[in-house]
């Protein structure tokens, strides 16, 4: 036991600041990305759905970043509650990676390389549907109590929307998926998640 015991406050800076890390990479893995389109725009045909989860996914990683503060009330660290935020981070650093890889010179562009991968990234896009279910249980009653049924709602229908999205190539449902699915994580994090107090 350490001599000078840690509050609880103390270890969520600690686990905040490592949290901080992973998104911090996965931020720069999407603007690196983005970058590299906008310098080099007739080395690799853009995809209209690609960059729209490329914008949903930092659009997700800046909530991520915000609502954790939250975890500043939980009265209880464990080891357990820690390895599942550094696991929820690193789940948001793989989809970054799923987006922009170091290559994709095996395919004619990004449509071809996002379709053809759709099934890791829709797979882990699910996984972050069911982190959120748990992360907003940690964080007790009177978190989401904040809520309105909506949320309960929501988890399944996005599900739903994965499992259609790893099995469908259709186009149209892809860029009603990522248009719909943008606009909504907008509209909830005005509603929701505006200020802290």
């Amino acid at each position: 036991m350490p001599p000078h015991p840690l509050t609880s406050p103390d270890i969520f800076q600690h686990v905040r600041m490592i949290m901080g890390m992973v998104v911090g990479l996965s931020v720069t893995r999407l603007l690196t990305g983005l970058v590299r389109i906008i310098q080099h725009p007739s080395q690799t045909r853009i995809y209209p759905v690609h960059i729209g989860w490329v914008l949903t996914l930092l659009l997700m990683l800046m909530h991520f970043w915000w609502w954790e503060l939250w975890l500043i009330e939980l009265p209880v660290w464990r080891f357990e509650t820690y390895l599942f935020l550094i696991l929820y981070a690193i789940i948001l650093f793989f989809l970054s990676a799923f987006l922009f890889p170091d290559s994709i010179s095996d395919y004619t562009g990004y449509e071809d390389f996002f379709i053809s991968r759709r099934k890791w990234f829709f797979s882990f896009f699910a996984l972050t549907v069911v982190f959120d279910l748990i992360d907003t249980l940690i964080k007790g009653p009177a978190h989401y109590a904040l809520f309105s049924i909506e949320y309960w709602f929501r988890v399944p229908v996005y599900l739903v929307l994965c499992g259609i999205a790893i099995m469908s190539t259709n186009r149209r449902f892809h860029m009603a998926f990522v248009s719909m699915g943008l606009l909504y994580e907008v509209s909830w994090i005005i509603r929701h998640f505006e200020t802290l107090s």
